[in-house]
């Protein structure tokens, strides 16, 4: 038992001890099974295979010796011989749960994923390998974010490869929206235990918050293959297919999961979810409510009605609200939903000073979810304009891929950037898709391409970028962008805010696109985002200070493009988009090298899906009663005042914008 014991820890110790025992203990079937099973974790798999064939001639019934047999097999690259000898260890002993794990691993170096998946769910139920986790699952579910990231640490120095551990540790990165990491680690569980259904579910949620949903159908497609009437996995492929702009499939697969589970509030809003996309308002708000009559403490369907931003709550919805509120036993993400909730029903109402309350609360919430640090924004905006120079860009003149099929619009979240999209959209050359994650995905390849000890890569790994190097990653966002584009139109646009850090690249790997600066004034933008719950990555939203910060960082690298390049960046006023329509689209057109359409006036007769909080809004012609509704919070926005500075004075509290590019 002692010798047995150091095989994991120290098998040589563990060789040498048989080879005594057995000196002291000729043919002891015991110190023979130790001896080869130390000689397999010694690097000597021949000599261990050979010692354990004789130990299985020896005694064919035993489900232990077909195991090590398989293990030593394994090790010598024999998968045929050792499937052959897991197989017969479970078909002799069916509850023996390593010898399941280990056929699960060799049906996966043969490529059988299906037989891997089966032997793989056996093992779990068998084993059990997450109960020593409870700790940390139990403080992972309270959201002690700090405690369960520790427990998995500790577990992990001890057993690096716990695929349970690292797929709990994965958790806690996408609870604190760290999906790059959560990515990362769920791979590495998948590499270590390829039949690991949970593991390969939680990357397909993980992809799903980053908005990838090419890669996220043959996972769930495999998921499937194994559990077929699965609601979760059910419910996020319809998501994929969302993602992709395959509403018509989307809501086709939940009208096939609401058929079987049609008391699930969860299936409800995931339905309430498509119908909105697609623009069919009515049938959204159908599922929102039936949501709420199977669980009326369901916060995210509360939250979605109000995130329609057309719909009006009565009386009696706003008294429930408060009365779920008032609940002690709440779950904190219900509580989150219902105060962003609870804030735009007060402001429709126009309780200016309790709507703040609540939004307040919620953003407070959220703050201390997520790890977000704005000097690290003001960093990397400080890097871009050190880098991108107007020598650099010269040096790099005609790199690049030529196409001009993509048009970008970048900016902050509420500022209008799904209007313009819904505009462009509504031209006969142009297909809109959804707010793409390529770019972003480029710049994290290139920021893990430094060292954790030295200074940050991006964007200074793209000075080390040939030209053949940047028209190939032209090419590749091409390709990868390509399943978005479902009607074949000569351009399309890549909505993603975001991409306004990463301006430098974009030019650098499509010269030939066009890039569009979505501005609305400081002040209204800022609360605009403040007041609106993201569901995933908009952390910089959370307060007032962090919003009014990144607005200053925003305008900073917009002024230093503006000035490298010069007219590279055609900027839209939001407030001048409204006040008009018309001289502000024909400018835009131009400036795209489109026609003028007169269809793109009425661009609220366009039908396309829409996935953005500003889906019903953009479905409607313009107002200019929402241009000043901050007004109605400024007793309130004193932080924001003071972290935008000048910013916040009354030359860009809105009207016309001092330049148009």
């Amino acid at each position: 038992m002692r010798i047995a014991a150091l095989l994991e820890s120290d098998p040589g110790a563990a060789l040498r001890g048989a080879l005594r025992l057995l000196g002291e203990h000729p043919g002891n079937r015991e110190a023979i099974l130790l001896l080869a099973t130390a000689r397999g974790r010694t690097g000597d798999p021949q000599a261990a295979s050979e010692a354990l064939r004789a130990l299985v001639a020896a005694e064919p019934r035993s489900a232990v010796l077909h195991l090590e047999l398989g293990r030593a097999l394994l090790a010598q690259g024999d998968t045929t011989q050792a499937l052959t000898a897991f197989t017969s260890a479970v078909r002799l002993e069916p509850h023996l749960a390593e010898a399941w794990r280990e056929l699960s691993g060799v049906h996966a170096a043969r490529g059988e994923s299906g037989d891997c998946d089966a032997a793989y769910a056996r093992f779990t139920e068998l084993a059990q390998p997450e109960s020593h986790l409870a700790e940390a699952a139990a403080a992972l579910a309270q959201e002690r974010f700090a405690d369960t990231e520790s427990l998995l640490k500790r577990e992990l120095a001890r057993a690096p490869q716990d695929v349970a551990a690292l797929r709990l540790l994965a958790e806690v990165a996408a609870a604190r929206e760290d999906y790059p990491l959560a990515e990362q680690l769920l791979g590495e569980c998948l590499r270590l235990a390829p039949g690991y259904a949970r593991a390969r579910f939680e990357l397909a949620r993980v992809l799903h918050e980053q908005q990838k949903a090419e890669p996220m159908l043959p996972l769930l497609e495999r998921l499937l293959a194994q559990d077929p009437g699965n609601m979760r996995y059910r419910i996020l492929q319809a998501a994929a297919y969302g993602l992709l702009g395959r509403t018509d499939r989307a809501t086709e697969l939940l009208t096939a999961v609401l058929a079987d589970f049609p008391d699930n509030e969860a299936v409800w809003l995931a339905y309430g979810h498509a119908q909105r996309a697609a623009g069919r308002l009515g049938e959204a708000i159908v599922g929102y409510r039936r949501c709420l009559e199977l669980r009326p403490g369901f916060g995210e369907a509360w939250f979605s009605l109000a995130n329609l931003k057309t719909y009006r709550f009565t009386t009696a919805e706003v008294a429930a609200m408060r009365g779920q509120l008032a609940r002690e036993d709440l779950h904190g993400g219900d509580r989150l939903h219902f105060e962003f909730a609870l804030g735009k029903a007060l402001e429709d109402a126009g309780e200016f000073a309790e709507s703040f309350t609540h939004y307040a609360r919620g953003n407070a919430r959220r703050r201390a979810a997520v790890r977000y640090d704005p000097h690290r924004i003001s960093s990397l905006v400080q890097r871009s304009r050190d880098l991108y120079t107007p020598e650099f860009m010269a040096a790099r003149a005609g790199c690049g891929s030529p196409a001009a099929d993509p048009i970008f619009v970048v900016g902050l979240p509420r500022s209008g950037s799904t209007l313009i999209e819904q505009i462009l959209a509504s031209h006969s050359q142009v297909e809109g898709t959804r707010e793409l994650t390529d770019v972003v995905g480029f710049a994290l390849e290139l920021s893990a391409r430094s060292e954790k000890t030295a200074p940050p890569a991006y964007p200074r790994a793209v000075a080390s970028l040939s030209c053949e190097q940047l028209t190939a990653l032209g090419e590749r966002y091409l390709a990868q962008t390509r399943p978005y584009r479902l009607l074949g139109r000569p351009r399309f646009i890549d909505k993603a805010p975001i991409n306004f850090l990463h301006i430098g690249l974009i030019h650098l790997m499509l010269p030939n696109a066009r890039i569009i600066d979505a501005r609305r004034a400081p002040l209204a933008c800022c609360f605009a985002n403040f007041k609106q719950h993201f569901q995933k990555g908009v952390w910089f939203t959370y307060s007032l200070e962090d919003l009014g910060q990144f607005y200053r960082d925003y305008v900073a690298l917009m002024a230093h493009f503006d000035a490298v390049l010069p007219g590279r960046v055609h900027r839209v006023q939001y407030e001048d988009l409204v006040g008009d329509l018309e001289g502000e689209v024909r400018r835009l057109l131009d400036y795209c090298g489109l026609p003028f359409e007169e269809r793109c006036l009425r661009f609220y007769e366009t039908r396309r899906v829409v996935q953005t909080a500003s889906s019903e809004q953009v479905r409607q012609p313009l107002y200019p009663e929402g241009v000043d509704q901050w007004r109605n919070y400024e007793p309130w926005l004193g932080p924001l005042k003071e972290a935008l500075g000048e910013l916040a004075g009354p030359r860009h509290a809105g009207g016309s914008s001092p330049a148009r590019r």
